[in-house]
């Protein structure tokens, strides 16, 4: 038996939405994996993170089949995993959750599927921590979401199909530990207010297609200004997006890429985010992505 899957880059926060807000992006890791006799894992890995991601029982998507086979009741087979990683590494594009939750889906279909959608959203966010990435790859499109009790309550939408994301990466990483370091243990009462007002626009905005609120609305106040300094030039390449005629722009995730919204091709503004961060002396990479529609697919 081999099942291929495409898991989908997802940015999540979209700039006040903190832990909660996230969209699927088109672009992909593909995973097929092939049952072999005995047990345990053979991994190969081309593209992002081959020759340091690892290749045997510790890797991220293994680990998280096993979870879902023990949540589920079940063992899974000797695997054989191929692993072709398109999104770029601890760069806030949601790689590690396109490995939980590849993972978990490949459990589940290995085992006859035994576990629900809520099941593997639950299963994912625990295995995480937030749900913010994990949901859009797992559900595509356009997610709000948020614990309760242990468990993740969600809202999935699909945005308007003219709506792009450019995405400038850059050259450098920043660990999640360290992003998450770097945020207060509180924040003013009228910070929260804000980001609570700010967060409900651009949700509205996505859902509704009224996207000439988005510049407005993705102004944050709960984390990007305290991860500014783990990101040189974020003000110069956010300022050359909106000037160049972005909808919004903000951090994507944790960082350090960032995010633009537009509804014309991109190509100018991805031009100018790139020379915003060429004239600070960093080197990035630029894509122009559409919303992904469907999550975590087998293809």
């Amino acid at each position: 038996m081999a099942i291929h899957l495409r898991a989908p880059g997802s940015a999540s926060n979209l700039g006040p939405g903190f832990d909660c807000l996230g969209l699927a992006l088109t672009i992909y890791n593909r995973i097929t994996v092939r049952e072999v006799s005995g047990s345990g894992v053979n991994i190969t890995i081309t593209g992002e993170g081959a020759g340091d991601l690892p290749e045997d029982d510790q890797n991220l998507f293994y680990s998280s089949a096993i979870a879902a086979a023990e949540m589920a009741g079940g063992s899974l087979p000797g695997l054989r995993v191929e692993m072709e990683n398109r999104i770029p590494l601890v760069r806030g594009l949601g790689s590690s959750s396109t490995a939980i939750v590849a993972g978990i889906s490949a459990a589940n279909l290995l085992l006859g599927e035994p576990l629900g959608t809520s099941d593997l959203l639950n299963l994912a966010t625990r295995l995480e921590g937030h749900p913010d990435n994990v949901s859009p790859c797992l559900l595509g499109g356009f997610t709000i979401s948020a614990l309760k009790d242990g468990s993740v309550e969600h809202i999935r939408a699909l945005p308007s199909p003219e709506l792009r994301a450019i995405v400038v990466v850059p050259h450098f990483e920043i660990r999640t530990e360290a992003a998450r370091k770097a945020l207060p243990d509180s924040v003013p009462h009228r910070d929260a207010v804000f980001n609570v007002g700010h967060a409900s626009l651009v949700t509205a905005a996505l859902i509704k297609a009224d996207f000439q609120i988005l510049r407005t609305a993705m102004k944050d106040r709960l984390h990007q200004p305290y991860r500014a300094h783990l990101v040189p030039g974020i003000e110069q390449v956010l300022d050359a997006a909106e000037s160049s005629g972005a909808l919004g722009a903000c951090l994507s995730g944790a960082g350090p890429t960032l995010l633009a919204f537009t509804v014309d091709d991109g190509v100018n503004i991805k031009r100018a985010m790139l020379a915003a961060w060429k004239n600070v002396h960093i080197d990035a990479n630029g894509y122009i992505l559409q919303v992904d529609r469907d999550g975590v697919t087998a293809e």
